[in-house]
């Protein structure tokens, strides 16, 4: 969107290099655009473009990056004399002489014939170059490869299996103990999982090796209030020796349980069985337990009667009471060692997992996503090698540029420290200028799960405030408050919705309040919040009917999809009105937003398709649950067992064949014991379709053996014309998939034997997961996508649905926060003061990221948004995004009266809702045509090569049956 004029001083004095710079960028607020100026003024002022370094967050923003400063440069080279004048003015604020415009003009060609070019990359592009240039120093391979995360996880299965297998060896006594005690309290499925998460930590293991399990086990042992080098054994030992308790006064005690109630006399029992054995109280402990401690783990209201407390000879609730404190420390110490026990066996298996790993790896030449930081940051650490690097790169380098630097994690933004260690000392300080940049925006931080920390970004720029400082050089802060894409309604419902401390509490982070200002004043708006739909009662059966009617209840989801998809079939038949941009609504203007991919998408899609509305499908899909892949697979399975009937049907019947029901029934009808291949052989010389049909199965059978599957499946999608008849048959959609196949086929056939079978098998068993770009590739239809997928994108039009569900509370394997010491409560009843705490303190950090997510998706909207959801059977029990921007809009937005039972009939709901409006006063801003495709890469240098995608996950480690069939176990992370 053009800049306004007169509201860009902000941006400008971001951009001006003169200085070190930290940009505080609310959304929407052209932070990208604040980056590219800046390197533009960079070189217009005379710096080399190869000593300019730009670290970005994701490959499309490093590509999207790429293309604007060509898109920039070109247009200089290219521009009148006069328009170019206007650019450098509105970019530096200052009329260019004749020596500048020559100099614009010609940094186009600078930068494409600069060595190397400038430097734009992601964090793990940028590592991997690094260890590219000293492989030596960092202890890599010098022609090392880079693990695609499929490999990755292979790899990681592997490490797993080997694991467990080294487990049952004689000479590995510790291992076999921590597999045995994981697997009392984890079962198969959960195994993978935990292996998984370990194995996302390798920076936190790395450090426990360095300490060694006995520290380890000391520090959770301080930390849960044990004595260094307990055990549950020991513990147990100590509560049930011989004079550890007032055994006269519990003999008393049960003396008076005697004559009193059946619970005193019960347990009476057991106190008197306890003084009277003390050697079998280890067998007795826990009946001895139950008499004092409920099954929550507290004291009893009432551990004796009054009557037998009355005829007791001393004062026994006394003594009971002193008992059962003593009764409730041990259960805690004891579940404090049971935890410790499974922490350290936990960590155990992990830290031998991670070393198998490094030595498949290593014995291969690879290295995966972590790895290049992880080696990078370590070359960087070492004092003996560090200076060199730092001196090579000194010489090479004056100015860094990060974006995004919110989702920037700890160990990244070490690199980035140790890259300015010698910008702001000594001589570095004073020969020429060298500046550090950074923008970002700790609202929108909302990676975790890639460790990045919104409370990181504030550190850092205090570190870097105060290096720049003390060189004596420039430093400005500079926050970003004017936004360029939404309308006044949407920024005013974001700021009503923050304002209260509910919705604040952990979107900013430094106290500020959270503030918006319009640059699209005078454009209409638009902000809705429907009241949820909630669960409805089930339809009493009618006595009178046939016990085959169907009484069909809509969960509250299928009905709020129903009604989304009513109402953009209504805006499209009615050619509703767009003010802000003076045309009626097109499905492309359209962005559905959920928080997770649930059963609510699949909803939406068919409510949407069944609508006859243009629709981009999910952002994310499971590559062989899409029909096309599917197909293809039915195919590849019939080629290796043509006695297969059922797979034979499936594959004629299917787009590749297209064989009709009753070509397919009479083939199929009255065979007896003879083969559906044998019958269709023989049918084939009646019919010209099933001769040909049969002839390109008989080609097929007689390839499938000898050539490769990626040679096989593109004969056939090529010249074969299986991708024109899949692509007619199930849609364009169709297409994302079945390249993503044929590049699992070459990518299979780089790694393993080529064969059919193996990768059939390779195929179904990864779950291989395709993420769409649907900012590359814009088309006129709906949208549906995750809020991390949108992050970066933009819509006219957005839905929240997803607004009424919390996230999942979190695992059982935590990591405290202060110690990064890791507690894997396996069970309930083994969580501890410590562990209780550390829980719930990453349950508020999570419930921050949740309402930061809820910014993010809000400020997505550019000229209207609308905000609904369902509730399950039971209402939230914290504040969901639904009550939070409820009690917001409430004190700005006018109440309406919502009722979508003309949309979606019986299934429809009413309900009062509130609406915050903005009337279009000002001229609709000029229409853009639908985006094309861009190509990445175009700048020369590190971007050439893809960097890693943004996102690295591993998958659950589930090992496979020692008969190497399929995974015993499979469950999602």
């Amino acid at each position: 969107m053009t800049r306004p004029k007169g509201v860009n001083s902000a941006q400008r004095e971001a951009a001006r290099p003169s200085a070190s710079v930290w940009v505080s960028a609310s959304a929407g607020t052209g932070k990208t655009r604040v980056l590219i100026d800046r390197l533009l003024w960079l070189m217009l002022d005379g710096t080399d473009p190869a000593r300019i370094l730009c670290l970005t967050f994701t490959r499309a923003a490093a590509a999207e990056m790429a293309n604007r400063l060509n898109e920039e440069l070109a247009g200089w080279a290219t521009a009148k004399q006069g328009a170019l004048a206007q650019k450098l003015q509105n970019l530096t604020g200052r009329l260019p002489d004749e020596w500048g415009l020559a100099r614009a003009r010609q940094l186009f060609a600078r930068v494409l014939d600069a060595p190397g070019g400038i430097k734009i990359a992601t964090i793990h592009g940028f590592c991997q170059t690094l260890l590219r240039r000293f492989p030596l120093e960092a202890g890599v391979p010098a022609e090392f490869a880079v693990m695609d995360e499929r490999s990755a996880r292979e790899a990681l299965i592997e490490a797993a299996e080997r694991v467990v297998a080294a487990a049952r060896e004689a000479h590995n006594p510790d291992l076999r103990e921590a597999l045995a005690v994981v697997a009392r309290h984890a079962p198969e499925a959960r195994f993978g999982i935990l292996m998984a998460e370990l194995a996302a930590e390798r920076a936190k293991l790395s450090r426990i090796r360095c300490k060694g399990h006995r520290e380890l086990r000391d520090e959770l042992c301080a930390a849960t209030g044990l004595p260094p080098g307990a055990s549950e054994e020991m513990v147990v030992a100590h509560f049930c020796a011989e004079g550890a308790c007032d055994e006269a006064g519990l003999r008393a005690a049960a003396v008076a349980m005697a004559g009193g109630s059946a619970a005193d006399r019960e347990r009476g029992a057991v106190l008197a069985a306890w003084c009277e054995a003390p050697r079998e109280r280890t067998e007795m402990l826990i009946g001895y337990l139950g008499a004092y401690l409920t099954e929550e783990g507290e004291i009893r209201k009432r551990l004796i009667t009054q009557d037998a407390a009355c005829a007791a000879s001393c004062d026994v609730r006394n003594v009971l009471a002193n008992e059962a404190l003593r009764v409730k420390k041990f259960r805690q110490a004891q579940s404090a060692a049971a935890l410790v026990e499974a922490s350290c066996a936990l960590i155990r298996l992990g830290d031998r997992l991670i070393r198998t790993y490094d030595e498949r790896k290593r014995a291969r030449g690879l290295l995966d996503y972590e790895d290049l930081v992880s080696k990078a940051l370590g070359l960087l650490r070492r004092r003996d090698v560090a200076p060199w690097v730092l001196f090579k790169l000194d010489g090479g380098l004056d100015h860094i540029l990060i974006d995004e630097a919110q989702d920037t994690n700890p160990e990244q933004w070490e690199i980035a420290a140790a890259l300015a260690e010698e910008f702001f000392a000594g001589e570095s300080a004073r020969n020429r200028q060298r500046t550090i940049f950074a923008v970002g925006d700790a609202k929108q931080s909302i990676y975790s799960f890639q460790r990045a920390d919104p409370r990181a970004f504030f550190e850092m720029r205090r570190h870097f405030e105060q290096r720049v400082i003390d060189a004596r050089q420039g430093w400005r802060l500079i926050p970003l408050e004017i936004s360029f894409r939404s309308t006044e309604p949407v920024l005013r419902a974001i700021d009503a919705t923050f304002r209260h401390q509910a919705a604040h509490d952990g979107v900013a982070l430094d106290g500020t309040e959270i503030r918006h200002s319009a640059a699209r004043t005078g454009q209409g708006g638009l902000v809705e919040l429907w009241p949820p739909a909630v669960p409805r009662a089930e339809e009493t059966p009618d006595p009178d009917a046939l016990p085959i009617t169907r009484y069909r209840v809509s969960e509250p989801r299928t009905r709020v999809a129903l009604a989304i998809a009513a109402k953009i079939k209504r805006w499209l038949d009615d050619a509703e009105r767009l003010e802000a941009r003076g045309r009626s609504i097109r499905p492309g203007d359209v962005m559905v937003l959920v928080r997770r991919r649930n059963l609510f998408v699949g909803e939406l899609l068919r409510a949407l398709k069944q609508r006859g509305i243009p629709v981009a499908g999910a952002d994310r899909l499971i590559l062989t649950e899409q029909l096309a892949v599917q197909d293809l697979i039915a195919l590849g399975r019939f080629l290796l067992l043509p006695e297969d009937d059922l797979t034979l049907a499936t594959v004629l019947k299917g787009p590749l064949f297209g064989i009709d029901e009753d070509t397919l029934f009479d083939l199929a009808y009255g065979r007896g014991q003879e083969k559906l291949w044998a019958r269709l052989r023989s049918r084939a010389p009646g019919s010209a379709k099933l001769c040909s049909v049969t002839h390109r199965l008989s080609d097929l059978l007689a390839r499938a053996d000898f050539v490769p599957p990626y040679e096989l499946y593109a004969e056939l999608l090529g010249a074969g014309g299986g991708r024109h008849a899949l692509l007619e048959r199930l849609g364009n959609e169709a297409e994302d998939p079945i390249e993503e196949f044929l590049g699992l086929a070459l990518a299979y056939e780089r790694e393993h034997a080529p064969s059919l079978q193996g990768f059939l098998h390779w195929l179904v068993a990864g779950d291989t997961e395709i993420k769409r770009d649907f900012g590359a590739r814009q088309r006129d239809e709906v949208r549906i996508l995750t809020v991390h997928g949108a992050k970066g994108l933009e819509a006219p039009v957005v839905f929240l649905p997803d607004t009424m569900q919390l996230p999942k509370p979190p695992e059982s394997l935590l990591w405290s926060e202060r110690e990064q010491l890791p507690l894997w409560c396996p069970r309930r009843d083994l969580a501890v003061s410590f562990y209780t705490a550390e829980r719930q303190a990453a349950r508020a950090r999570q419930l921050q990221e949740y309402r930061r997510l809820l910014y993010v998706a809000m400020s997505r909207a550019q000229d209207r948004l609308y905000i609904c959801g369902w509730q399950g059977r039971d209402p939230p029990r914290e504040p969901c995004w639904h009550m939070l921007c409820r009690t917001g809009l409430a004190e700005i937005a006018d109440r309406f009266t919502f009722d979508t039972t003309s949309l979606i009939g019986r299934e429809g709901w009413s309900g009062e809702g509130l609406r915050l409006a903005g009337p279009q006063t000002v001229a609709p801003l000029p229409d853009r045509p639908a985006e094309t495709p861009r190509r990445v890469g175009l700048l020369p240098g590190w971007i050439r090569k893809p960097p890693p995608p943004d996102s690295y996950t591993p998958k659950p480690l589930v090992p496979s049956r020692p008969n190497g069939g399929e995974p015993a176990a499979r469950s999602p992370l």
